[in-house]
């Protein structure tokens, strides 16, 4: 079999009611040069043997289990270390990745060999797909309402030379894509392509529905001023502080509206 030109990379817990469906959705891509390497971290449920059968029916399909549990971006980590394709493209095992995605996501890297790694993006009006933005122009447009910043890894691609380059993941729980797109955007230009490549499912059991959710707004904070921190942020000293100034304008203005929203609901209630 020859070496994949992109390694699918799909971590699971606990995922029996949507893997089936997301493993096939990898292998019904009309682009057939991949592989699909599946990571279980410790399911107590079917998940695994799920993706044994899949793996039983395709040489594509390469199946882990973790001896004990890694948690959701340690796991995305050892996907990647599993990988041997020189693009890495994540999918979630509640998630769909539309048969296209792979032709559209490795026609458009193709076609900017310098890019470090490519995202689903707000169509631009001055130019078509494929686009290639310096570390400063992603910054900058991350910044002005495109929020690069705010993609899930599923919409994604990334050469797997880049990703070791800075390190992969941090582990952070919940915070580990946003802060890497920071992190991975200092050192590689991006390819920006259109949204509608895969299918992100909604459920109760995702993270972003976990009780740990609530320090999402905090963890997000101190990963930003992290980064703006950081030697090397691609940003000038003057836009860094821009943008800090118009965080904190929006950290009073959702302050005051919150309030607002609370004593509209305390009138309402007593009238």
């Amino acid at each position: 079999m020859d070496v994949p030109l992109v390694s699918v990379l799909m971590t699971a817990f606990n995922r029996e009611k949507y893997i089936a469906e997301a493993i096939e959705s990898v292998l019904a891509s009309t682009y057939k040069n991949f592989e699909l390497i599946i990571v279980d971290d410790c399911s107590k449920d079917s998940t695994v043997a799920i993706a044994r059968h899949y793996e039983s029916k395709d040489a594509r399909v390469k199946v882990y289990v973790n001896e004990r549990n890694l948690g959701d971006y340690p796991n995305r980590n050892r996907a990647a270390s599993l990988a041997s394709g020189k693009y890495i493209k994540y999918l979630d095992a509640d998630d769909i990745l539309y048969n296209y995605a792979l032709v559209v996501m490795l026609s458009y890297m193709e076609e900017c060999p310098d890019a470090g790694f490519g995202l689903a993006s707000i169509v631009s009006n001055d130019k078509p797909f494929p686009i290639l933005l310096t570390s400063r122009e992603i910054y900058l447009e991350n910044f002005n309402g495109y929020s690069h910043f705010d993609r899930a890894p599923g919409s994604s691609i990334i050469k797997l030379d880049a990703f070791k380059q800075v390190g992969g993941f941090s582990g952070k729980r919940m915070i580990g894509d946003y802060e890497f797109w920071l992190k991975i955007s200092c050192y590689f230009s991006m390819v920006k392509f259109p949204f509608d490549l895969y299918w992100n499912r909604i459920h109760p059991d995702q993270e972003s529905k976990s009780e740990y959710s609530f320090l999402y707004p905090e963890l997000r904070k101190r990963v930003l001023n992290d980064a703006l921190s950081f030697s090397n942020c691609p940003l000038l000293p003057n836009e860094i502080t821009r943008i800090k100034h118009n965080i904190k304008v929006n950290e009073i203005k959702s302050w005051f509206f919150s309030k607002l929203n609370y004593l509209r609901k305390r009138v309402g209630g007593i009238a």
